[in-house]
């Protein structure tokens, strides 16, 4: 193909949103390229357009596609990439077996390959004759078990080459707190995000049906709508943060804090130990999370010698007090740690505590696992899909430590939350629970109520 005719068949069949993603691409801006949206957002066909041009614009590169379940790849990404082949107006360039799950572009041999994540060491043995996988495409990203499968794939087929392009697309997950919402909003130089919708798409590549449905389920399911065709996170209801923000905190910001708070959550057998650092804003209400420790069986030795650099004024630390002798130890190593007071509700106020801030910012690239469990922190779920009034005690590592730093301003909200049930001062649903639990002989449970 000239360079001409691949002008006129790009507008064709690549939307005008991703016209932008394209020359990324093309100049090798990035490594990573993150493409969400609803139905009908053309990601799909956008991605393998790209790869069968860039298969054919270097003799070297191969393709790898992905997905969770290997039954799923010829129906779906499979069929995609013959599409794209097609729409290109190259299929006597290629070899297109019924049979085999495979692509070869004839005037060289290169290879389009498929697998499923289900039988991975397929994927750590594949190889080809000539060149390497440049293009990597995983299909339905949110189906995969979390970042750390996905690193791992990375790892066995980004090798022989020094420019990559990996593709993740995905539709995204409702709950805010899904691994691939949280993952997209962490920091990496090398990825691209992109969003879009059917809106950014010419209506006649969808059809007028396409549309009508569309517009259907927006006026009889709004939300429904909000989801599955502009692909937003709507969430479930059960995120128990939505003040969180992820940016980098910088050396001159960290150089004003004044306020400074530092917490541990000690490890057990293969728990982590979370230390971190943390500055609290009281008059803006905002907390800034910028340093941390975060480490499976690791010694309290050796988490004093990283404290002890860290902590240069050896300023105190509030720490789980259910290890006294954890705490007795570092302070025998001569830090000042404290522990943390607690009682029946501490974790209730704690986590309270915290949603009340106006945010949460984190530096993701100094606080990676802080980042993730802020993030991805969410209420079980009971046998009939109802979510439990108890904050999970999973998977909270960095969090528990967060409220161990924080413990004396969690204890002054708790003191404030007391006060509003003054007998002359409750509203009428406190004063039933209250009535309840006296005539029952016990005490009003503080944090039952919803209306604070």
């Amino acid at each position: 193909m000239t360079s001409q005719e691949t002008t006129v068949n790009l507008v064709n069949v690549i939307a005008p949103s991703f016209y932008d993603v394209h020359w990324h691409i093309h100049d090798g801006d990035y490594t990573h390229f993150w493409l969400s949206g609803g139905r009908g957002s053309t990601k799909s066909s956008f991605i393998s357009v790209e790869i069968i041009l860039g298969i054919m614009e270097d003799e070297n590169a191969n393709a790898m596609i992905l997905r969770k379940v290997k039954d799923t790849l010829r129906d779906s990404v499979y069929e995609q990439l013959v599409w794209a082949i097609e729409a290109l107006g190259v299929t006597h360039e290629w070899d297109i077996p019924e049979a085999k799950l495979v692509l070869t572009y004839k005037p060289t041999g290169q290879k389009i390959l498929f697998r499923g994540a289900d039988k991975p060491k397929k994927i750590k043995s594949a190889k080809v004759k000539k060149g390497y996988f440049k293009f990597i495409w995983y299909e339905e990203l949110d189906e995969f078990s979390g970042m750390e499968e996905v690193r791992m794939i990375n790892q066995s087929l980004m090798r022989g080459g020094e420019e990559f392009r990996v593709f993740y697309s995905y539709n995204p997950p409702q709950s805010a707190n899904n691994w691939v919402n949280a993952e997209k909003l962490l920091t990496r130089k090398d990825r691209l995000v992109h969003h879009s919708n059917y809106l950014t798409v010419p209506k006649e590549w969808l059809g007028q049906i396409f549309v009508t449905e569309a517009e259907h389920l927006k006026q009889t399911k709004p939300k429904a709508y909000e989801h599955e065709y502009l692909g937003n996170v709507t969430g479930t209801g059960g995120e128990v943060f939505d003040n969180v923000k992820i940016r980098p905190i910088t050396d001159d910001e960290i150089a004003n804090f004044e306020n400074i708070k530092r917490g541990i959550d000690f490890g057990y057998a293969i728990d982590p130990l979370a230390y971190g650092v943390m500055h609290y804003d009281r008059k803006k209400k905002r907390l800034y999370i910028f340093h941390e420790l975060y480490q499976v069986g690791l010694s309290n030795r050796a988490a004093y010698d990283h404290i002890k650099e860290e902590n240069k004024n050896n300023d105190f630390i509030i720490a789980d007090s259910a290890e006294p002798k954890s705490i007795h130890e570092l302070r025998q190593y001569g830090l000042k740690v404290k522990g943390a007071k607690k009682g029946p509700d501490s974790i209730e106020y704690g986590v309270k505590f915290l949603q009340s801030l106006e945010e949460i910012l984190i530096d993701d690239m100094r606080c990676p696992n802080t980042a993730r469990e802020f993030l991805t922190y969410e209420l079980d779920k009971d046998a009939n899909g109802n979510f439990k009034a108890k904050f999970p005690d999973s998977n909270n590592h960095a969090i528990d430590m967060v409220r161990y730093a924080l413990n004396d301003e969690a204890m002054k909200f708790k003191d404030h939350k007391k006060e509003k049930y003054d007998p002359d001062n409750l509203t009428p649903t406190q004063r039933h629970t209250q009535a309840v639990k006296h005539m029952t002989g016990g005490q009003p449970q503080i944090g039952a109520f919803t209306d604070w």
